[in-house]
């Protein structure tokens, strides 16, 4: 089972995403994205699920034409992990 990040790992976890912000009233992060088309917001979206598939850890997100939002939190845990940190930087690097 994945452990739910805490303390002094959680503070560092963080501070080293940019952009992500926390979700008000869970224990979740949350990022929002725009792009050029709905073209480009969907290929973004078909990599991180190509990535999300393949670390079994799969995003809350919607998608409204050329905006893009993404929720990461692991149920399993009861909020953010290790997991959640992983996605989000690999979702930053794409981005």
């Amino acid at each position: 089972m994945t452990v739910k990040l805490t303390g002094k790992a959680r503070t560092a976890a963080l501070a080293s995403l940019k952009g992500w912000k926390k979700v008000s009233k869970r224990d979740a992060i949350a990022r929002s994205f725009k792009f050029a088309d709905f073209n480009q917001a969907w290929g973004f979206m078909t990599r991180v699920a190509l990535a999300a598939e393949k670390a079994d850890h799969h995003p809350e997100w919607s998608n409204v034409y050329n905006k893009v939002e993404i929720v990461l939190s692991t149920h399993d845990a009861g909020g953010v992990s290790e997991k959640d940190v992983a996605l989000a930087k690999f979702i930053d690097s794409i981005a």
